[in-house]
């Protein structure tokens, strides 16, 4: 079986090339919506090093995405089934070490093609099902959904259990998630939000309470924080974190950031404070994320406040257009109407 995958060969220009799909072999899947990521974004605008982008084009972009069941020829998924592909790909297991964290797995759209193909052969150990009444531009986007799922599990099994008061720095979509989840998952804390765009913060209008970084009561005190700034950003929101918690707190690291972040190391000691990152997630999290979805139907509905461009991509040259599109928006994901 003939398959077209559309590579990124540098930036801002892609490319198409020809595969063989072995129809026996793994599931076969048509994408059918895809979420554009910001590091998507990077290597379509260049501005990894050049050395990771020389070594890693030509490459499909897109992590996030969703499609339909082809063929299986295991019969373990019917024909039509709505399904999320999940990036990660491990090659190995380990007793202490989760699938995302092992240096041996490969993702897609950074290490292995992305989900911009026509069609995508995939071990069906690397689905999960979907509701059927699930909104299909939400859905698109469960992998970044899937990311703040893990961190608050790792997060319950590290931090104390005073949690009565949580901060989450960001105002960002990965803050928005993070935040809406923990109000699920540690429902009995108070969450607060604390960013630098007042608009974008009366969207979390399911928090406890929002603040601009520039406002911070003197009398405010945190359990526990989340970072979820990343870039230039990070070296402030960390150092108010360390300033605003409580000894021994835990600080969640999210933001991703190209260059090494300063922290002061001093209040850290002396607060005896625990600092964790998280990066990606395995498959057990994108099934507690598939089963958030249905516990609390009210979540898609949030997150569809996420929902910002959608792009209908019908021909080879709509591609460009989205990406473009997506450099523009203010807030939100840009979803992609897979039909060519």
């Amino acid at each position: 079986m003939i398959n077209t995958i559309y590579r990124l060969c540098a930036p801002r220009r892609f490319e198409t090339a020809f595969d063989n799909i072995d129809v026996n072999v793994g599931v076969i899947v048509r994408p059918t919506h895809l979420s554009i990521c910001n590091a998507d974004q990077r290597y379509y605008q260049g501005t990894r090093d050049i050395k990771v982008l020389k070594e890693k084009l030509p490459m499909a972009l897109i992590h996030e995405a969703i499609g339909q069941v082809v063929y299986d020829n295991s019969g373990g998924f019917k024909p039509g089934e709505r399904v999320v592909m999940i990036p990660n790909i491990p090659t190995e297991s380990d007793e202490y070490i989760a699938e995302n964290y092992l240096r041996s797995s490969r993702f897609c759209g950074s290490s292995a093609d992305g989900f911009m193909q026509e069609y995508v052969c995939i071990e069906p150990e690397r689905l999960v099902r979907l509701p059927e009444d699930i909104d299909l531009d939400v859905a698109a986007f469960t992998e970044l959904v899937s990311v703040s799922t893990h961190a608050i599990g790792r997060f319950k099994s590290i931090a104390h259990n005073r949690r009565e008061h949580i901060g989450v720095w960001g105002d960002g979509n990965l803050a928005f998630i993070t935040s809406l989840l923990l109000k699920k998952m540690v429902p009995h804390a108070e969450i607060y939000i604390f960013g630098i765009n007042r608009e974008k913060l009366s969207d979390f209008s399911f928090a406890d309470g929002t603040y601009l970084t520039t406002e911070i009561p003197s009398d405010l005190w945190l359990d526990h924080a989340f970072e979820c700034v990343g870039g230039n950003g990070s070296p402030v929101a960390i150092e108010q974190i360390i300033g605003v918690i409580r000894p021994e707190g835990t600080i969640s690291i999210l933001g991703v950031s190209e260059y090494p972040v300063a922290v002061n190391t001093r209040m850290i000691l002396e607060k005896g404070l625990r600092l964790f990152g998280t990066s990606r997630s395995g498959k057990a999290d994108f099934r507690k994320t598939v089963e958030l979805y249905k516990e609390y139907p009210e979540i898609p509905v949030y997150l569809s406040r996420l929902v910002g461009n959608t792009v209908e991509i019908n021909r080879f040259s709509d591609i460009k257009e989205a990406f473009e599109t997506d450099i523009k928006k203010a807030f939100g994901k840009t979803i992609l109407h897979w039909n060519i």
